[in-house]
Order: C-alpha cells, then structure tokens, then sequence
C-alpha cells in the first residue's frame, strides 16, 4: 500500500496530503464500517435498542464524527459515491456471509437475552445489559403493556428490539372474557324464557 495512503488514514495534522486516491476512498469506508461493527457488538445491544436519549445522541455522534474519516479531504460527487458504493457492497457481502453461514451471525450480531422469564425478571440481566427496570416498563408500555406484572416473557432481540410476551390472560381479556360468557348466558336464558312463553300461548 502507498505510503501517502497511511498518512492519510491515520496521520491527524496539517501535513495530510489533500488528495485521495481511489483506493483511499476505498480503504476508508472500509475501516469505518469494521470498527462500527465491533465497535457496536461490544457496546451491548441497548445502544442499537435506544431506550433513552444518551444512547441516540451515542448514534448521533458517532455519524457525524467518522463522516470525514470516510470521505477524507474529498468532497466531491464522486468520492461520495465511491465510499457509498464500498459500504453498500461490504454490507452486501457481510449479509450474505451470514446468511450462508448461520454460525457467523452470532459473531457479527450476538444472540437474544432473556429479561424475564416466567413473569419473573431477572435482575442479573437487566444489569449485564446495562438496562434499568424502569427503561424496561418504559419498553412495555410502549408495546400496550400496563406494567411488568402483564409481562410473561420480555427477550432482548440479537437486533436491539425488546419482544415482549404477555401472560395469558391478560387483565383485560380475563374481565372482557368474564363479559362475554355472562352475556352468552343472558342470551341463553331470554331465549329460553321465550321458548317457554311460546308453548303457553300455543
């Protein structure tokens, strides 16, 4: 690799050539992308899950701080789409690596972690993860869930999603199916009432 090239990867300072060759553009986005990766993987999947507004200014300024180390010094239409194009075909081929292999896919993305097991939650989790009961109800609320007491199993997706399974039955559907029954046997009795009513007038 041209020497020109690590000077202006890595060297921060005014002697960074201006220009950057394609293969830079290349080279670039690249690195980028790699470091992002692993970067995210050892951060958690709460960072990818933003259950607060630390972890989307976390997102936020990440963007914009590797943005020139993509394009360098080169903002042209061109660099753009060159360092574009070298993501697009590096997630391209990323995803296919682990599609075709299924064993990569926890390296690349990690595997789902269960919050609450059994309507229980477990604590131990919750910590590894970096996550606080609250942001978990807050998560709960959001997918109609009153509380964590409606929660029969909460799993933290590989992809930063919270999934939540409700007990069965709910609150609600309990007393809606208790209505429902009562109005079945009500039904049942007025027709027969009328039944009965019908034979004595015959």
């Amino acid at each position: 690799m041209d020497a020109s090239i690590l000077t202006n990867l890595f060297h921060i300072g005014p002697d960074a050539q201006t220009t950057v060759s394609l293969l830079e553009k290349i080279v670039r986005p690249v690195l980028v992308y790699l470091f992002l990766v692993i970067g995210l993987r050892l951060a958690g999947k709460r960072e990818l899950a933003q259950l607060n507004a630390f972890d989307l200014v976390v997102l936020l300024t990440i963007s914009n701080t590797v943005q020139n180390a993509i394009i360098g010094s080169d903002n042209s239409v061109l660099g753009g789409v060159v360092g574009a194009t070298t993501l697009l075909v590096l997630n391209y081929v990323v995803v296919r690596l682990v599609l075709d292999h299924p064993s990569m896919e926890r390296l690349f993305e990690g595997s789902a972690d269960e919050l609450v097991r059994r309507g229980k939650l477990r604590e131990k989790r919750l910590h590894a993860e970096g996550i606080t009961k609250e942001q978990l109800e807050a998560a709960a609320r959001k997918q109609g869930l009153a509380s964590l007491k409606e929660v029969e199993t909460a799993i933290l997706e590989a992809n930063g999603t919270v999934t939540f399974v409700p007990k069965r039955p709910r609150p609600n559907e309990a007393r809606q199916q208790d209505l429902m029954k009562r109005l079945d046997e009500i039904h049942q009795e007025m027709k027969a009432i009328a039944a009965r009513l019908e034979a004595k007038t015959s």
